[in-house]
């Protein structure tokens, strides 16, 4: 019997590169996708194969494109669907937002995950499971914040929704909303002190790591989460 086959999208930096490591370890062969950084993922891990495709989410055609290359590749359509990637732009108070930062975060988490989410309707296996990334942030109140979490709260919206849609095919449709993580995009324009801010929203006093995302992950496209649907799981440490 042939593997069975997960797709992330944005798979090579962070929590992405992460859950595809973990999806590998717990049997999946592995498609995944990119735009601005190099696949530099090894092309097996353990029994299970990797292979990463260019794919820009904000173009619904690139994004339906992967779908039927990955199942000629890997022979057979994709059972685990992960909606990860995305975007963020730097904060900042809504009288002064840059609406052209503002309508980036919407072409490409809003946008892109909608492409994402509606493929993977037409095309995951019956019985699958699609799983979204979203951010903790939805449910804290941080000024400067409002504008990307509002992009990840529509997300949370689709995935509701589609759970609803999906439950007739078996398929399983779940979030996955992490508090701060300790990924380059998160340091990006951070000093000392921000970091120990966000570290300080938990009462464990530090940030999460991608491999603790992705073990949440994992155990949503696996059998053992077979009564988790429609949900919104968030690995932050108690942050809220």
């Amino acid at each position: 019997m042939s593997k069975k086959k997960a797709l992330v999208f944005g798979g090579t930096r962070g929590i992405g590169a992460a859950c595809v490591q973990k999806l590998a370890e717990s049997g999946y062969d592995v498609a995944y996708t990119y735009v601005s950084s190099a696949p530099g993922l090894p092309a097996q891990i353990g029994g299970s194969h990797t292979r990463g495709y260019s794919v820009d989410i904000c173009d619904a055609a690139q994004v339906e494109q992967v779908f039927a290359d990955v199942a000629r590749d890997f022979g057979g359509p994709v059972h685990c669907v992960l909606a990860n990637a995305g975007i963020n732009v730097p904060p900042g108070p809504l009288a002064q937002f840059d609406p052209a930062n503002f309508r980036k975060l919407v072409e490409v988490n809003i946008v892109g995950a909608f492409n994402v989410l509606s493929a993977a309707a037409r095309h995951v296996a019956d019985g699958g499971n699609i799983i979204g990334l979203t951010t903790s942030m939805v449910r804290v109140a941080v000024p400067g914040g409002g504008p990307y979490t509002a992009s990840k709260a529509a997300v949370e919206s689709l995935l509701r929704s589609l759970s609803r849609e999906l439950a007739g095919r078996k398929v399983r449709v779940n979030g996955v909303a992490p508090g701060p993580v300790d990924t380059d995009l998160f340091r990006a324009g951070k000093d000392d002190a921000a970091v120990a801010r966000s570290a300080g929203m938990s009462p464990f006093n530090r940030v999460g790591l991608p491999e603790e995302v992705a073990e949440v992950v994992a155990f949503l496209a696996s059998d053992k989460a077979s009564w988790v649907h429609g949900q919104i799981v968030q690995p932050n440490g108690g942050m809220v």
